[in-house]
């Protein structure tokens, strides 16, 4: 998912200036670890999913990360690395990315987009960055201001393409940053509506008995406690589910 050259220079602390503004956070050995431990967990989640058919990452849904480079927070794309490896281990023939944070994936799309064996479903915001959008197999542009009625309309509306496509796993990028509160989503969701938002992705992976890993994504409310009810609410959507 990454080049050689680019995690060397993640691990040896050789990246430039340049590669580290577009990251967004200051070069630290803190970073390289926070940064290895989210790909590890959402490797270690994926496996535990397709052992028991549900899992999840606490971290991770790092999908602004490009095969060369960091992007928005992210470092390395632990979806994409997952994705990639689950193939080439053939652990699975398709995966599908179902990503629900009001950012687009751009990493995801760079890396991953044009494979006959990934389904990329984005629904974001289209106002919002990444402003440069590289085609998903599908991309839901949302105005700002979406709120529960419209976005869960739409979601009902696309998520049988997902399914149909017949994954054998599916990564959900579950972020919370299309919630009202949240200071940089721009759409308007309430807690309820992110929640049924969460059932509405995991009963469908229930009832097509696909295994499905969820990574945690975005989140930016004010306070923060905010944006942890809000990431509480997904997993209280999973027991209820599973």
């Amino acid at each position: 998912a990454h080049t050689r050259e680019y995690v060397e220079a993640v691990l040896n602390g050789t990246l430039s200036e340049f590669q580290i503004r577009k990251i967004g956070f200051p070069y630290s050995e803190a970073l390289v670890k926070r940064s290895l431990a989210t790909v590890g967990g959402a490797l270690a989640a994926a496996e535990e999913a397709l052992r028991s058919g549900i899992s999840g990452n606490l971290a991770g849904g790092t999908h602004h990360a490009f095969a060369d480079s960091g992007e928005g927070y992210c470092v390395f794309n632990d979806l994409a690395v997952v994705t990639k490896y689950l193939l080439t281990i053939e652990k699975v023939r398709r995966v599908a990315i179902v990503d629900l944070d009001v950012h687009q994936g751009n990493g995801n799309a760079a890396i991953l987009g044009g494979r006959d064996d990934v389904f990329i479903f984005s629904m974001h915001g289209a106002k919002n960055y990444p402003f440069r959008k590289p085609p998903s197999t599908i991309d839901i542009d949302l105005p700002d201001g979406t709120g529960d009625k419209d976005y869960l309309a739409i979601l009902k509306d696309y998520l049988p393409k997902v399914f149909a496509f017949k994954p054998d796993m599916v990564l959900y990028q579950a972020g919370v940053d299309p919630l009202k509160e949240d200071a940089l989503g721009r759409l308007s969701l309430t807690h309820e509506g992110l929640q049924e938002r969460d059932r509405l992705v995991l009963k469908e992976c229930r009832k097509h008995g696909i295994p499905v890993s969820l990574a945690l994504g975005g989140g930016y409310a004010k306070p923060i406690d905010l944006t942890v009810e809000a990431h509480i609410g997904t997993y209280k959507a999973v027991r209820e589910v599973f």
